[in-house]
């Protein structure tokens, strides 16, 4: 897959599965997507696991396995049939194959290519950020429920500031320093230190702003973080 004009996107469980899965979200993310592939653009589109992975992570804790690596392995379950329902519905322009293991070549004439959950440690914004170190991305598009970063957990400080740019040191002193499974953060916390090592970007964008994603694309202001 070439990467002249090509975009990496973590795209949020919670849009894909906020609680029953919103056909509607994935329409009009699909509509997007095409119509950028149409003037040329490719694009990876990761994706997360949303309610059905908590569900699921919730029972296996109620039957007794609070082993994280299990928990994980749930999680990652439910990624990928997100995946498959995203890949399916872009199949004229989709890989046939959902990437696993951002690591490995992919080699295919096709503008899309999603992946899902890799393996126990992190969420899929670190697969998100191994598919960009390994293709020669700059940046990463984090589209989930959340709107921008702030400097405290918005839900419980209602002190907290929204930030409109953030250094990556800052960010990573604003949330947890361990991953566990299941867990609510912008950007996940492994996923931060690789983007902080490999000097590439994360724009936070909210899924119902499909608006603003245009200027993201085109590197112009957008209303959302950028963590850099």
């Amino acid at each position: 897959m070439s990467t002249s004009q090509t975009f990496v996107i973590s795209l949020g469980g919670s849009m894909i599965v906020p609680d029953a899965v919103d056909t509607a979200f994935v329409r009009s993310f699909s509509d997007f997507i095409r119509s950028r592939v149409a003037v040329g653009e490719k694009f990876f589109i990761v994706c997360g696991g949303g309610r059905v992975a908590r569900r699921y992570q919730d029972a296996l804790t109620e039957l007794g396995n609070t082993d994280h690596d299990s928990l994980d392995w749930v999680g990652i379950g439910a990624t990928r049939l997100n995946a498959m329902l995203v890949k399916e519905y872009l199949k004229d322009i989709s890989y046939e194959n959902i990437v696993t293991d951002p690591t490995l070549p992919i080699d295919t004439e096709k503008s899309v290519v999603v992946g899902a959950g890799w393996k126990p440690g992190w969420s899929t914004d670190y697969v998100a950020i191994a598919l960009a170190k390994n293709n020669s991305a700059s940046r990463v598009i984090n589209i989930s429920n959340v709107d921008h970063v702030y400097t405290a957990d918005p839900r419980t400080n209602p002190d907290a500031v929204k930030l409109d740019d953030v250094t990556w040191g800052d960010y990573r002193n604003i949330i947890p320093r361990e991953w566990t499974p299941g867990m609510s953060s912008p950007f996940d916390p492994m996923a931060a230190a690789l983007a902080e090592e490999g000097g590439i970007e994360v724009a936070i964008l909210h899924g119902s702003l499909l608006s603003e994603l245009a200027n993201i694309l085109e590197q112009k202001p957008f209303n959302g973080t950028l963590i850099y």
